[in-house]
């Protein structure tokens, strides 16, 4: 007796596949397409962190004024601004042992009472 064999179908389609026995998909639009879908949570939760942090370094450049190295500022500043203190990309402790927030190569400190000093990172 002879085997009847499946046909395959496509895995974004579902269209039957000629060709190849090893082949998952019926064209290149099927492919990408079903690989795009794959990565598209991932890439829509970096997208919204990428412009969180994006946000919050443009906030801080905004209450740094021009030719100053620091600048200070409260809470509720930062907050009315949307400024979200969850997001930062890295750390950074000085030698008081004080550390400094960073969203790319701006940050901030707390300091007493609700109160922030604003920095930017200097130039290696």
């Amino acid at each position: 007796m002879l085997q009847q064999k499946e046909a395959k179908t496509c895995l974004f389609c579902d269209k039957p596949i000629k060709g190849r026995s090893d082949k998952k998909f019926c064209d290149d639009y099927c492919r990408v397409a079903y690989n795009n879908a794959l990565r598209a949570i991932a890439n829509t939760q970096m997208r919204d962190v990428n412009n969180a942090l994006s946000k919050n370094r443009r906030i801080l450049e905004d209450l740094l004024p021009a030719g100053k190295e620091t600048s200070k500022t409260t809470q509720e500043k930062l907050l009315q601004k949307g400024f979200l203190f969850k997001y930062i990309t890295h750390l950074s402790v000085n030698k008081s042992g004080n550390t400094c927030y960073y969203c790319y190569d701006y940050g901030y400190l707390p300091l007493d009472k609700d109160w922030y000093l604003i920095v930017r990172r200097k130039e290696e």
